[in-house]
């Protein structure tokens, strides 16, 4: 339980400035921003990439590299960070203040318990003994809603899901019941089904706990889920800070506007949905891709038996089509994508891809299909190589599949398709950490679609985004889709992504197909109890909607 009363002050920045230093020269970051969070509330803070959420809410915990130059104040309690010891932030860090980072992946140790790491910061700041460490770790998993504490304490990472994994790190930071919380955008990466419970939880440490909670996020429906009040930042600046009610009701900036126009919501593509259906009833022509009984099963390890991850799934996707394919982490999308990209193998019932049945199919029938198949993966930083420039990125399917003798050989064609994802013809030049994560995913889609393949799998494509550049990315894929008339499969756990670009939507749960039609019928009118889950769990961008959606949601859960 925090220290502090509710409403009293856990933190406060005054003035704070940040510049970096840079062989270009300074670059100011943070730029004069003044904020406030007292115990037992939420303060949100909203922008893009590059508007200085991160840089802000990294200064109140002393994590700014040494190029950073620091000016202002940030109290917590009577402290200055900007002005004390690295000793004494040492000390501060975890008792008064603590961060949820937003990947847990990489902010877990993979070769500790996951209560050793719990108990390291306990062990750092006091005395305890061995069974002292072992009962606060267990307590505090217990707390924060992992099922059996008193065995998975001993357990590795790699041994919870991503939902449980962002919990643990949630544990690790409350376990010496810090004033403040600092959540980098907690529920970046997860399913809406497992991004509400950590919203529940969240608010759960808010009310019980009594700590003040930063929440760093692009997602305006978590916003407006979880905030109490909401600071939108922009170019380093404050823009707007309201009532998260206030704010969406009646946003005073330009900025805010424009950003709250951005968020995608169920029912946007409707209209040109139908528009595209009227187009494609004029072609005549064999459905792209047509799965029957399709089963995929990996294999079994040290005599175990195998795990079915797909289970007697039938779906077509026609020409100039885009399926929409949805379900949370561990339903199957990516393996019927990769099994439809000739990356995994077809197991059972009968997959015709491009007219090849993929099912028994050897390697030497799969190759020539390749050009016809374009991929864009889920994070474009990860997926290009680091040491091509993104003209020679774009450029390799082509020298691969001999259309082209070398990159440079491929410049000409490089440079449409950069116009056609519309990144100025310069950006070739550059290599991709040189690019921010909306322009390497346009850069994807142009590699992409470099061979004009007949068919694109695109695997959560827009999901690390922010809300305003996720808009423009899918604005591009719609229109490079009417002009290119490639099919496509969209695979997202995002139902609003997906509504405003699929023709139909097939639902995926623990490898069946549940429910599949357009997005009026899938959306509109959900027939099997998993979909009104999935579609109860996405948080919209209206406080006094998402209360509502929030009790549905618990009756739901509570049906049997």
């Amino acid at each position: 339980m925090s220290r502090l009363a509710k409403g009293e002050q856990a933190a406060r920045i005054e003035d704070l400035e940040v510049t970096f230093a840079t062989d270009s020269g300074d670059v100011r970051a943070v730029d004069g921003v003044s904020l406030h969070v007292a115990a037992g509330e939420v303060l949100a803070v909203v922008g893009e990439s590059g508007s200085g959420k991160t840089v802000t809410a990294k200064t109140i915990l002393g994590l700014l590299p040494e190029t950073a130059t620091t000016s202002g104040a940030v109290f917590i309690g009577q402290e200055n960070i900007v002005q004390v010891s690295g000793e004494r932030l040492r000390q501060l860090r975890g008792t008064s203040v603590a961060m949820v980072f937003q990947e847990p992946s990489t902010a877990l140790n993979p070769v500790f318990t996951v209560g050793w790491q719990i108990a390291e910061g306990l062990r750092a700041h006091g005395n305890y003994s061995n069974g002292e460490l072992r009962e606060k770790s267990i307590d505090i998993l217990r707390k924060v809603g992992i099922p059996d504490p008193e065995h998975r304490v001993d357990h590795y990472p790699h041994q919870f899901s991503g939902g449980q994994k962002q919990r643990i790190v949630i544990a690790m930071a409350l376990v010496l019941d810090p004033e403040l919380i600092v959540a980098d955008e907690p529920t970046t990466a997860l399913d809406v089904t497992v991004q509400a419970e950590i919203l529940d939880l969240l608010r759960r440490l808010r009310d019980e706990f009594n700590a003040g909670i930063l929440l760093i996020t692009h997602n305006m429906g978590v916003v407006a889920d979880l905030a109490d009040r909401v600071a939108v930042m922009y170019q380093g600046e404050v823009v707007e800070q309201a009532t998260a009610t206030e704010l969406f009701a009646n946003p005073q900036n330009d900025y805010t506007k424009r950003l709250l126009a951005a968020v995608p919501y169920i029912g946007a593509g409707r209209e040109a949905a139908r528009a595209r259906a009227v187009e494609r009833d004029k072609v005549n022509a064999e459905p792209v891709v047509v799965a029957r009984g399709l089963e995929i099963v990996y294999p079994g390890r040290f005599g175990r038996g195998g795990f079915r991850a797909v289970a007697g799934v039938d779906f077509e996707i026609g020409p100039r089509e885009v399926l929409g394919l949805v379900g949370e982490s561990g339903s199957g999308k990516t393996t019927i994508g990769r099994a439809i990209g000739g990356l995994t193998r077809v197991t059972g019932g009968s997959l015709m891809v491009l007219g090849t049945e993929f099912n028994g199919a050897k390697e030497s029938d799969i190759r020539p299909l390749r050009k016809d198949i374009g991929f864009v993966f889920q994070d474009p930083a990860t997926s290009f190589n680091p040491l091509l420039t993104i003209a020679e990125a774009i450029a390799e399917p082509l020298v691969v599949h001999s259309e082209a003798a070398n990159p440079d050989d491929a410049r000409a064609r490089v440079n449409q398709l950069l116009e056609a994802v519309q990144l100025p013809i310069g950006f070739g030049d550059r290599f991709p950490h040189e690019l921010s994560g909306g322009q390497r995913q346009r850069a994807s889609l142009a590699r992409a679609l470099a061979l004009r393949p007949k068919l694109l799998i695109a695997d959560e494509p827009t999901s690390a985004l922010d809300v305003s550049v996720q808009a423009r990315v899918l604005e591009l894929f719609a229109e490079l889709q009417h002009e290119f008339g490639f099919a496509a499969l969209f695979i997202s756990h995002d139902l609003a992504v997906v509504d405003m670009l699929a023709d139909r939507i097939a639902v995926l749960y623990k490898g069946e197909l549940v429910e599949e039609g357009t997005g009026e019928q899938v959306l509109g009118a959900p027939q099997h109890p998993y979909t009104k889950r999935l579609l109860a769990s996405l948080p919209v961008p209206d406080p006094i909607e998402q209360g509502k959606r929030r009790e549905e949601l618990r009756l739901l859960r509570e049906a049997p």
